[in-house]
């Protein structure tokens, strides 16, 4: 699509309504560091805009801090395969910086390619948690992996990812890559008293791609995990003072649920 071309009206059938009154999808935005956990988000996030006709917005950030760190005189790195240590160079840092850079930018081509999708690759400077709040607004989708560079070392959520989805102004996914998306229900959490607790308002984008709803009477972070540790499809929405309150019964509670979260404001 071209990007002078209006973009279609995200479809108006009732029965797509979950929980609350349709949220027009703007933009799918993404974050991407070349690890593999951020590439299994921009295919799914491709996935959502394209089917929405959303714009894709794919955000690239050199930290700031990381640049920084190299200043300091006891700055090193240690080899996650060698463990050799070595002196931190600002020099190596920005270099391995332009090379990620360029891996992003392939990566985007390749999984846009052969599609009819307005798309943007934003490259800044900062840190990762504000730049990202900075591009997001409330109509935005934003996908994101569970975990960075640092995955492989055991099932646990990213700082970024468990930053983001606290505060970012906008709807965020939490994009698990050991399991794709398959249609089931959308599972939200019984609240103790439904009566003080707005709807859930959730984009009518993202209700169509689940079958039906279903509540889960989770009382607190292990039974939610007991009650999902099966579930091999749908996906699971949370408010944000909700999702607050496990992350402090269970800092990676999100980590190890086997579907894709939803988080909304």
């Amino acid at each position: 699509m071209h990007p002078d071309q209006a973009e279609p009206p995200l479809g108006g059938d009732p029965g797509a309504r979950v929980a609350g009154k349709d949220v027009r999808v703007v933009r799918v935005l993404t974050l991407l560091d070349a690890s593999r956990h951020s590439l299994s988000a921009l295919a799914a996030a491709v996935d959502l805009a394209a089917a929405r006709h959303a714009e894709l917005v794919a955000l690239f950030v050199e930290d700031q801090e990381l640049l920084s760190s190299a200043g300091f005189p006891f700055a090193c790195e240690i080899g996650a395969v060698s463990g050799r240590v070595r002196r931190l160079s600002r020099e190596d840092l920005v270099a391995g910086q332009a090379r990620q850079a360029r891996r992003v930018t392939e990566a985007l081509e390749a999984a846009v390619a052969g599609r009819e999708l307005r798309h943007e690759l934003r490259v800044s400077r900062g840190r990762i948690v504000s730049e990202a709040q900075a591009l997001a607004g409330p109509g935005d989708v934003l996908m994101l992996g569970k975990a960075g560079f640092s995955g492989h070392w055991g099932v646990r959520l990213g700082s970024t990812s468990r930053a983001l989805m606290l505060e970012a102004p906008c709807t965020v996914i939490i994009w698990d890559e050991r399991l794709p998306l398959a249609r089931g229900p959308l599972r939200t959490l019984a609240e103790p008293d439904a009566q003080q607790h707005a709807p859930l308002e959730v984009p009518e984008a993202l209700a169509r791609l689940f079958e039906g709803e279903e509540v889960l009477e989770a009382s607190d972070a292990r039974d939610l995990e007991h009650r999902l540790r099966r579930a091999t499809s749908g996906a699971l929405l949370l408010h944000r003072p909700r999702l607050a309150r496990l992350a402090e019964q269970d800092p990676d509670l999100l980590a190890r649920l086997p579907i894709p979260v939803i988080v909304v404001p």
